[in-house]
């Protein structure tokens, strides 16, 4: 299964795209970060997300994406802001027909390092390992979409695939 994982955020927005199967330990597709003009109109930085995500989408054509789900910080503009780039994120991958989920932090922390309270060095050097990276993906937005798509690959497309097998059954012989 191929997953792009989205660290959402509207200066810098994580992609991270990787391949494998839950138990395994996958392999980095592609990283890299899309970044808008924190000087320009909201909504032409809005549209900037958008082309960038999609661009990712067309050239790495996974099979489901994950975003980062929002979560309340104490810095509201931010919040305003990491919710923007994540409906983008979620209209992006809906246009191109791809099913989508979303994880809290804790969650892609959970799944990658064991704990999910667990700071951004330790995601970065459990990414690197999990995914056996010669070098530590940067900037942390990067890391941090890398997790995300192993949580989703590890724990999501599990589900995907017991719910798509019990949807079947569910219908019996044609």
């Amino acid at each position: 299964m191929r997953v792009m994982g989205i660290d959402p955020g509207l200066t810098r927005c994580g992609v991270g795209v990787v391949e494998g199967r839950p138990g395994a330990p996958g392999r980095m597709i592609a990283v890299g970060v899309v970044r808008t003009d924190p000087e320009a109109p909201l909504a032409d930085r809005l549209l900037a997300l958008d082309d960038g995500l999609r661009a990712h989408i067309e050239d790495h054509r996974p099979e489901a994406v994950a975003v980062e789900r929002v979560f309340s910080q104490h810095n509201v503009a931010s919040v305003i802001g990491t919710a923007q780039a994540s409906g983008i994120a979620l209209l992006a991958a809906a246009r191109a027909g791809i099913p989508t989920a979303t994880y809290t932090p804790s969650e892609a922390k959970a799944a990658v390092c064991g704990n999910g309270t667990a700071d951004k060095r330790q995601v970065t050097t459990m990414v690197t390992r999990v995914l056996r990276l010669s070098e530590p993906p940067k900037p942390a937005d990067a890391a941090d979409a890398l997790a995300i798509a192993i949580c989703h690959l590890w724990r999501g497309g599990m589900k995907a695939r017991l719910a798509a097998a019990q949807s079947e059954q569910s219908r019996g012989p044609r």
